[in-house]
Formats: structure tokens, sequence, C-alpha cells
């Protein structure tokens, strides 16, 4: 048997969030496809739910994050400088704070045997 810890964090703008794990992997999703239809698919998700993260964010945020393309052979969405910039903030702040609750985790419960 294995204990582990999980946890979740969000960013919030007024009591709404606005930049998760899952919000941010939206975002790099569209980034390494170039597309928001690619990265909605690739995400198991609709278009339009994935247009809707979107909107809201920016919504929430009062910041254009992503610039979306129409052309004859369809379109493409990139992210903003300043989506870009939080993507790499959040990452940064998320995997720091996995290795301070992990740390934290097995000074608190390390010890414990699980054997039986």
């Amino acid at each position: 048997m294995n204990m582990a810890v999980r946890s979740k964090v969000w960013i919030e703008i007024d009591g709404e969030v606005v930049l998760s794990q899952g919000k941010a992997s939206l975002l790099e999703a569209i980034q390494e496809t170039g597309s928001l239809q690619k990265a909605a698919d690739r995400m198991g998700m609709s278009y339009r739910h994935a247009w809707g993260i979107i909107q809201k964010m920016e919504h929430r945020s009062r910041k254009k994050l992503v610039i979306t393309k129409q052309g004859r052979n369809g379109g493409g969405s990139v992210l903003t400088p300043e989506a870009r910039d939080w993507l790499l903030r959040f990452n940064k702040f998320h995997d720091g704070l996995r290795e301070l609750v992990d740390g934290r985790f097995n000074s608190a419960f390390g010890d414990i045997d699980l054997s039986g």
C-alpha cells in the first residue's frame, strides 16, 4: 500500500476562479497545437466548452489571453504574451507548491507503516 497526498490550487479574482491546473492545461494545449479546436479535442471537450472557459478567464481577469485568427484553411489560436507569462508563473508556482506539500506530507506521515 502506498499513501500519497493530493491537492488542488487555483487562483481567484474577487471569488471567481481565473486560473487552475485545468485552465492552465487548456492554455498549454492551445500553445502547443496553435488551435483552440485541436486543444479542445486533445482535452476531450467541445470547442464551445473550451471557448467558454477562455471567455470566462478573460472576463474575470480583464485581460485578453487568446487571439483567434480566421483563414481560408481554417484558423488558429495563439496565446497573448500576458497569457504565456501567466502560464509560466502558474507552472512555477504549482511545481514549487507540489514540492512543499510533498515535503510537509512526508514529514507528517512518512513514518507510518502500512504493511499491516
